[in-house]
């Protein structure tokens, strides 16, 4: 019966991996799609939202009957509630990519994006990626130090956020309103999108340590992440002893 509890658990955490990988390539594709103007790519973008959506729901279904049918305590607790917030992070962040999509069909056959904004956008939907790869990778690992280095990685999507704006502030901007308007939009977008993908990593610091992130200590984190690495160890050799 508990291997049966624990394997759920690990279901659990494995969805939110599948999510953090689907809504990373989506951000990614969404871009491609929008810079490109390219409509076939922006459609699949937006069809593909609903595996996302389809993936949280049935982890939420998941994880309220372990809270109703095991009544778990402690770091059990803990994973069941924390994960539940993360699949929200990342179901909101399949949605911002799927935003960036409809912007690139909505403009079609024309790209949204002017061509001297073309590289800060490119450059932000790259950053974009690799934070939810990095993300999907601490949901893996565990790591608390990726985890709380991810932040710094934030800072330059935000550093490019204030760049478009100080691009559209600019007297020269030759490109019209509704320009303007998309790439308000876009640069939103992203940055919130960012924001997702480090929100979901803090929320890893607090499942391995208890803590919020901006109350760890890296000595104290480094402790309690290797703490866990034995539990999780010590828990996989007595299932095998079970087996």
């Amino acid at each position: 019966m508990r291997d049966a509890y624990h394997e759920e658990l690990d279901s659990i955490g494995d969805s939110l991996v599948e999510m953090a990988r689907l809504v990373g390539s989506a951000i990614g594709r969404a871009t491609t799609a929008m810079l490109d103007a390219d409509l076939n790519l922006a459609e699949s973008v937006i069809a593909a939202d609903e595996k996302v959506d389809n993936l949280q729901r049935d982890l939420e279904t998941r994880a309220i009957n372990l809270l109703a049918r095991q009544q778990p305590v402690a770091t059990d607790l803990r994973i069941v509630v924390t994960s539940l917030r993360m699949s929200a992070d990342l179901e909101r962040s399949g949605d911002l990519a799927q935003h960036v999509a409809k912007v690139a069909r909505l403009r079609y056959p024309q790209s949204a994006v002017p061509h001297d904004l073309h590289a800060t956008i490119l450059e932000m939907g790259q950053l974009a990626q690799r934070l939810m790869a990095k993300t999907g990778e601490i949901l893996i690992t565990k790591d608390v130090d990726l985890a709380l280095q991810l932040e710094q990685d934030d800072d330059a999507i935000d550093l490019l956020h204030r760049t478009l704006f100080q691009h559209l502030m600019d007297d020269r901007w030759k490109h019209g309103i509704e320009t303007a308007v998309d790439v308000t939009l876009l640069g939103r977008y992203y940055e919130r999108f960012a924001d997702h993908a480090v929100s979901v990593a803090r929320r890893v610091v607090y499942l391995v340590t208890g803590d919020y992130a901006d109350e760890v200590d890296p000595a104290t984190a480094a402790a309690a992440a290797a703490e866990s690495a034995a539990a999780d160890s010590e828990q996989g050799a007595t299932t095998a002893e079970g087996a």
